[in-house]
């Protein structure tokens, strides 16, 4: 396969978002593959159907048989290609398509189906993770404080726990809504197992998950998230809320799952995870046999066989 010159359109490059953690994630694997990442390409590689519009619109009228690949994000597949003009002419424009994992499938007509790679997110994890507490049971989460994180949920549930329970609830990530922020803070000194500790580095962030007994995700929607396949990458069970993003990870049977906006159910689940040692077993055992899905090696194939299909 010859090499390639590929642009990139990403959204919010410079911040700690996933989409753009994702994207340079994939910059990465491009270059190792051996292709170049330029400002005018052969092809276009486009991350968000709504965001990255223009840049699609403008690349399709100065190259108009040039291919370009839309990845699709969790808020393209959930909300923006349902209703919103300009990612729905994305998705037109666009030649082929990128979902983070299995479920986004189903957001698509049968067509598109045809022309997308499911292209999982790979991750290595840490080579001397810390050890896990062996007094309480670590479950930490790792989303920034906006609505569709749902980032307060893991605080209501906190209350609902048993006062003599082992969890600790260490929530890790930026302020993106003010409101939320000062709500998270002022969990911090409600008397609850729960603790907001700000923002982290990716690194950082890889070692609080891989040292943690489970990874908590109480999104309302997701593409595929980056911490889970990190939880996935590290051996660490996941608790997460019953959506597609998760469940086209995770599998339809996997028994860590529950219902959105459910601070009972999810304050049961983490008590049941802690105490008892044959669940928390099946949700470890379940996560490693997912390792290899996730393995770097397995991702850079995916994107070998997605670009190698080009007419390019």
């Amino acid at each position: 396969m010859r090499t390639l010159n590929i642009q990139m359109a990403v959204p919010f490059a410079d911040s700690q978002r996933g989409n753009a953690v994702t994207a340079r994630r994939w910059r990465g694997v491009l270059e190792g593959l051996g292709h170049r990442i330029v400002d005018d390409g052969d092809v276009l590689l486009a991350l968000h159907a709504r965001h990255s519009h223009a840049a699609i619109k403008t690349f399709r009228v100065a190259k108009p048989h040039a291919p370009i690949i839309l990845a699709l994000t969790g808020t393209d597949l959930y909300g923006d290609i349902r209703d919103n003009a300009e990612a729905q002419l994305s998705l037109k424009l666009a030649d082929r398509f990128v979902l983070l994992q299995k479920r986004g499938l189903l957001e698509l007509t049968p067509e598109m189906r045809e022309r997308s790679h499911v292209i999982l997110q790979s991750c290595s994890p840490p080579a001397d993770p810390p050890p896990r507490d062996p007094q309480h049971f670590v479950a930490c989460i790792l989303g920034h404080l906006r609505a569709v994180k749902d980032p307060l949920l893991a605080a209501q549930a906190a209350k609902l726990l048993p006062a003599d329970t082992p969890v600790r609830i260490r929530h890790y990530g930026a302020v993106i809504d003010a409101d939320l922020g000062e709500q998270a803070a002022a969990a911090n000194h409600d008397g609850t197992p729960y603790a907001w500790l700000g923002e982290i580095s990716r690194d950082g962030g890889l070692r609080v998950i891989a040292s943690a007994h489970v990874l908590l995700l109480t999104s309302l929607s997701e593409g595929g998230a980056n911490t889970v396949t990190e939880a996935i990458a590290c051996g660490t069970p996941v608790i997460s809320t019953r959506i597609d993003g998760s469940i086209g990870l995770l599998g339809e049977d996997y028994p860590g799952y529950f219902e959105r906006r459910d601070a009972r159910g999810l304050a049961d689940l983490l008590q049941h995870a802690a105490t008892d040692a044959a669940f928390y077993a099946d949700l470890k055992a379940r996560v490693q046999a997912l390792a290899p899905l996730v393995d770097p090696a397995h991702e850079a194939a995916s994107w070998h066989a997605l670009l190698a299909g080009l007419n390019v």
